[in-house]
């Protein structure tokens, strides 16, 4: 499986790139809000719907700290993605192993129900053997 940062060049560097690319991000979506909360604070003072647009900075600025941590979450990314892909790998190594444990159970099933199936079948021998004696043989 391929890893995070490509072929295993310069991982460092391509992870804080996008460190730094993701903070960017983030930081612009804050200043929109910001920016949206500033304009919506001049509206409230020309509109004569003052009541609605009153909430709405408060929920907009509610959220940032939400955008934040989703800017956080973005940045942590790459090492989960790494090592939930080490985990798969070595799952896929252990394949074989699991294979072969497998055919082992399926022969020990085998054998368990062979011998009783061969226990079975000797028993109703036995219970057919002694409710029909033999001819010649006294009653």
């Amino acid at each position: 499986m391929a890893t995070a940062g490509g072929g295993g060049g310069n991982v460092k560097g391509t992870s804080s790139r996008e460190g730094t690319a993701k903070s960017i991000v983030t930081e612009q979506i804050s200043q929109a809000v910001q920016s949206t909360s500033n304009l919506l604070h001049l509206m409230q003072q020309s509109s004569p719907s003052q009541t609605q647009l009153m909430k709405l900075p408060k929920n907009l600025l509610a959220k940032a700290p939400t955008i934040k941590n989703t800017g956080q979450m973005l940045e942590q990314m790459p090492r989960v993605i790494s090592v939930l892909d080490a985990q798969i790998d070595s799952g896929l190594q252990s394949v074989p192993h699991l294979k072969t444990v497998i055919q082992l159970l399926e022969n020990m099933e085998s054998c368990h129900l062979s011998s009783l199936s061969q226990a079975h079948f000797s028993q109703g021998e036995s219970q057919q053997a002694n409710q029909h004696p033999k001819a010649g043989s006294p009653p």
